[in-house]
């Protein structure tokens, strides 16, 4: 008769074995596609031609995936017996319309002259292995539930000036400030005037309408502050054909976001308070809707629309839980702010980390 093994090492450490052998197995698919990325970015990078496409294609895909919670994730939250083809539809021609629009009014611009600031005005004519490969990163934060700032991670490897990188910095902490201000205003007003609206039964009918509007609108505000941050690998100035790829990757790719509910970064609005109620989740969009207008008519300067997306959250479960009104107290509340704002200053971290690496001309400077 053997001996059972002494000591708890060898069932620890089987243990382990087993969670990282599972882990692997729900994730090798994954990896085995960001490992063909990495190695078809080694092979094209130094082609300009192609891989300012590469890199747009990989980009608008990353962007949406991840931006994808702050103008779409209460809409998704909210409308989950909704067919998924009508919530793309929807958004996918807004999407056009927004986009088509500044297409036509600044002379093949589609990012609303956010790429005319300094720092991004010149189109690159050649790339970094970094540049190309920085969306692949931001695809890895997504997957593992990090709400990233697109403005940081791609827009920031292509800065000429560094005072330009500053700028950018100041102004995303700046709307984080103000957002997380004005929702804590606005919802010590209001929280228990909506919990009587929430407590009085379902939505009327008219909410759903106002919800959808409402979404519509921050899209289209939300598509003018960071359509930059896709568009920086592309010509400042596109063609007709040029226009046609551009639409056709991100309106593709919404497609997949919602036929699959959103992706995993979803988990940050899904955990907040009384999201999946329109009534709230109108609130929400309305209120950020708001600030990120007036950040876009302040200046042409490009901001990270994710600080600010969660400042407004932050502020929102503060002054539920003041007022009483909140899922959990104010130690709750405390909690998901400081969770989600060390997720985003670990995507600060390694955005400017790899726009270091992958930008010679800040390093230069």
């Amino acid at each position: 008769m053997s001996s059972a093994p002494v000591g708890i090492g060898p069932q620890v450490g089987s243990g382990r074995t087993r969670y990282f052998v599972q882990l692997f197995d729900q994730e090798k698919n994954f990896l085995l596609v960001i490992s063909t990325l990495l190695v078809a970015i080694g092979v094209v990078y130094e082609q300009a031609s192609i891989a300012r496409w590469v890199g747009f294609a990989l980009a608008g895909y990353s962007a949406v995936a991840n931006d994808s919670v702050q103008t779409l994730g209460t809409f998704i939250a909210s409308n989950k017996n909704k067919p998924w083809w009508a919530l793309w539809l929807f958004i996918g021609g807004i999407f056009l319309v927004t986009v088509t629009y500044s297409w036509m009014t600044y002379a093949g611009d589609v990012t609303y002259q956010r790429l005319a600031s300094k720092g991004f005005e010149t189109a690159p004519m050649s790339f970094t292995y970094l540049q190309i490969a920085a969306p692949v990163v931001l695809i890895m934060l997504t997957r593992a539930r990090i709400p990233v700032s697109t403005t940081f991670l791609l827009l920031s490897c292509f800065a000429t000036d560094p005072a330009s990188l500053g700028k950018v910095l100041t102004k995303s902490l700046l709307g984080y400030v103000v957002a997380f201000i004005g929702a804590i205003v606005v919802w010590l007003v209001i929280s228990k005037a909506a919990e009587r609206w929430q407590a009085a039964g379902p939505a009327k009918p008219y909410w759903r309408v106002f919800q959808w509007a409402t979404t519509g609108l921050l899209w289209s505000v939300w598509l003018m502050q960071d359509a930059a941050n896709v568009a920086v690998y592309l010509p400042r100035s596109l063609g007709v054909l040029e226009l046609g790829a551009f639409v056709a990757v991100i309106f593709f790719g919404l497609g997949f976001l919602f036929r699959f509910g959103g992706a995993r970064v979803q988990q940050v609005v899904d955990e907040k308070s009384r999201v999946v109620d329109v009534r709230a989740a109108t609130l929400i969009d309305l209120v950020y809707c708001v600030v990120l207008y007036i950040f876009k008519i302040e200046s042409q300067i490009p901001m990270s629309t994710t600080w600010v997306f969660v400042g407004l959250l932050a502020g929102r479960e503060i002054a539920m839980a003041l007022r009483g009104t909140t899922d959990g107290g104010l130690r709750n509340a405390a909690r998901l702010m400081g969770k989600d704002l060390l997720f985003v200053s670990i995507g600060l971290a390694v955005s400017i980390g790899i726009a270091l690496a992958a930008n010679s001309a800040i390093v230069a400077s």
